[in-house]
């Protein structure tokens, strides 16, 4: 290439009609999903436009069925009053949360509200079945937010496990039976009628966090979740690490101290960590206090009302919890640790602060520690969250 082409080459190219029209309406639609309904005006204000291109990009849009009329604004009469919102047709997405006993189903239309929740057991589902009942549950949650069949643009699964990206098949989870087949992801969309994606749970919980929780306007730091199991999400610059083989975060195979090393660990299905902090563990240390509530999570709230066995025992957890974030943040760093799922939130505040306190007895980098503070299931929402991202995504690309 000579000197005059490569000039050429990189000169900036002038932007089309068309593509200008492009950012012009993705620029609008992103605004009305975050702060719908508005008026022309407030649109203008907050895109930038002029009333005349915001006025022409609102119709090009409710031409093409993406937005719709919202009333008047209060007190002001005339076409400059009527209010827009993105229309209920836009697009719906559904999340999924996956755990060994059920699956938890969301739709949620493209604005981010969510039209229906549905719980379903998955006690008698065979392993040859598994996919089946899964879109029987999707469908079901479909049909309980009103839509038709095909309402949905993106789906995305929540599990305790991550996909190997060379092989496709779902590693760390083998007590989910029937989510195996190196065909997960398009045996799934087959079955369901919609893009599937597959996201390990403690990530999803993170993007949770970061979206509506403890980690608002952070871009590094750690989600440890503590419940059946022990994970790890580790966000750092904003972006997930997934690690060679999508086994970043599965901190429950750790070798600690105070553990017994674990040999041939993919058999085990177990670790050091898991052996000191999983639920069958922490039940076992309430036993030794004890304290008689009959899960790991009922025992650590008996523990908050319970002075005496109940201190030493919260310390005791405290200690192992703190023990394995500290070989995390000795190589990590992160700025801030949050802790998650049913063990974490039953322990509430005294067992937040006491983890911290024990944390930053081993550590010399000390992060502050927050509990979760996404209600209800953060895995659903952060799974949610994931699937409106891709879903607007993709509607803003084929404007």
């Amino acid at each position: 290439m000579t000197t005059a082409e490569r000039r050429t080459a990189e000169r900036p190219t002038a932007g089309t009609p068309r593509l200008l029209r492009a950012i012009n309406d993705r620029a609008a639609l992103e605004a009305l999903i975050a702060e719908g309904p508005l008026s022309r005006a407030r649109l203008g204000e907050l895109t930038g436009l002029s009333k005349p291109t915001a006025a022409q990009v609102l119709a090009r849009l409710e031409a093409a069925g993406l937005v719709v009329a919202a009333g008047t604004r209060a007190g002001g009469p005339g076409p400059n009053a009527r209010l827009y919102q993105v229309g209920p047709g836009a697009g719906h997405v559904a999340g999924l949360d996956v755990t060994r006993t059920e699956v938890r189903v969301a739709v949620a239309g493209i604005t981010g509200s969510t039209l229906a929740e549905r719980r379903f057991p998955t006690k008698g589902w065979t392993a040859a079945r598994t996919v089946a009942r899964t879109a029987e549950a999707v469908a079901a949650t479909v049909r309980a937010a009103g839509l038709a069949p095909g309402a949905l643009r993106e789906v995305v699964v929540g599990i305790g496990g991550a996909l190997d990206p060379a092989t496709g098949r779902l590693r760390y989870a083998a007590h989910l039976p029937g989510w195996h087949s190196p065909r997960l992801v398009a045996e799934l969309r087959t079955a369901v009628g919609a893009p599937v994606s597959v996201e390990n749970d403690v990530n999803l919980a993170a993007v949770a966090e970061r979206t509506l929780g403890a980690a608002r306007g952070h871009d590094d730091f750690i989600l440890l979740w503590a419940g059946t199991g022990v994970g790890a999400a580790v966000v750092v610059g904003g972006r997930t690490l997934r690690g060679a083989t999508g086994g970043a975060g599965e901190v429950g195979y750790m070798p600690l101290p105070g553990a017994p090393v674990v040999r041939q660990v993919r058999r085990r299905n177990s670790g050091g960590f898991q052996h000191l902090a999983g639920a069958s563990a922490v039940l076992a240390l309430a036993r030794r206090h004890g304290l008689t509530a009959r899960t790991a999570a009922r025992a650590v709230a008996e523990a908050t009302r319970t002075p005496g066995p109940g201190d030493a025992f919260l310390a005791g957890l405290a200690g192992r919890l703190a023990l394995g974030l500290a070989s995390i943040v000795a190589v990590v760093d992160p700025g801030l640790l949050v802790l998650a799922g049913e063990i974490p939130a039953a322990g509430g505040e005294r067992l937040r602060g006491a983890v911290q306190d024990a944390l930053h007895e081993l550590t010399i980098a000390r992060p502050e520690v927050r509990s979760g503070t996404v209600p209800g299931s953060p895995v659903l929402h952060g799974a949610l969250h994931r699937a409106l991202d891709t879903a607007r995504n993709a509607l803003f690309s084929t404007l």
